[in-house]
């Protein structure tokens, strides 16, 4: 109890943070200095105003100062990381705390790049193409392969997962361009993939590029129907790419059993 508790916490304090970050990385500024800053009017946010979910409710989800609304995302994001670190503490256990840590990276590495495409349709390079090295380097030496758990995933399945992922993509976004004549598929995208494949291996790639496919179909039908988007319109595809990786990651076998592979 007292493991889940911390990683709670900590991931409420990194969720700040990831707010930091979804809001400045695509405006080219410092996700360091200057301190948090209001929105509207610039002044600073006192640090007991800052703390993660509490502050906006004290608050009443207005700044302090010019007592202007602050967006309900803020205290989203920061439960939203840390939920996620629960579950990730319950489906690994704590036995190798430090896995715990590089993949609660991996989690919020895909919290920034969800909000960040859905807001400005980008995916950071700063982002995508620091983690595949990452992610190339801890599956090669710490994390367990996310399918077995019991086994180190190792440097070769690693590194086939991002050229799956690097190549899978960039392949769909040629052939996708021949057929419909437009860009199907975005570099970053091509990126995010790369830097799962390191992360959860090739069989990690499959699943994530299955579901998140499954979940941009599902979700871009019930946009047209309900909310009258076009068909073809362009929709960011990295927060479904983001979502089935964290599945993948926290589900393959329920998923795999449910579809008779097991």
């Amino acid at each position: 109890m007292i493991m889940y508790s911390i990683f709670f916490i900590y991931g409420l304090l990194v969720g700040s943070f990831l707010n930091v970050c979804i809001y400045r990385i695509p405006k080219g500024l410092s996700i360091v200095r200057p301190a948090s800053l209001c929105p509207s009017c610039g002044n600073p946010v006192k640090f007991y105003d800052n703390i993660p979910v509490l502050g906006y409710i004290f608050l009443g989800g207005k700044c302090r100062s010019c007592k202007a609304g602050i967006s309900s995302r803020y205290p989203l994001v920061e439960f939203l990381n840390a939920v996620l670190y629960l579950i990730l503490v319950s489906r690994f256990g704590t036995a190798s705390v430090p896995a715990l840590i590089v993949y609660c990276a991996l989690l919020s590495a895909l919290i920034v790049i969800t909000f960040i495409d859905i807001d400005y349709q980008i995916i950071p390079d700063v982002i995508s193409l620091t983690g595949i090295p990452l992610g190339i380097f801890f599956g090669a030496i710490l994390l367990p392969d996310p399918f077995l758990r019991t086994e180190l995933m190792g440097f070769k399945t690693s590194f086939i997962g991002f050229l799956a992922g690097a190549a899978g993509f960039y392949m769909i976004a040629v052939l996708g361009k021949l057929v419909f004549r437009k860009d199907a598929m975005g570099g970053g995208d091509i990126k995010l993939m790369a830097m799962i494949g390191g992360f959860l291996g090739w069989k990690g790639v499959i699943l994530t590029t299955f579901l998140g496919s499954l979940f941009g179909a599902v979700i871009g039908i019930a946009l047209i129907v309900w909310k009258g988007r076009e068909w073809g319109a362009q929709i960011p595809f990295g927060p479904y790419l983001a979502l089935g990786a964290v599945v993948s990651l926290f589900w393959w076998q329920e998923l795999l059993v449910w579809y008779g592979v097991f």
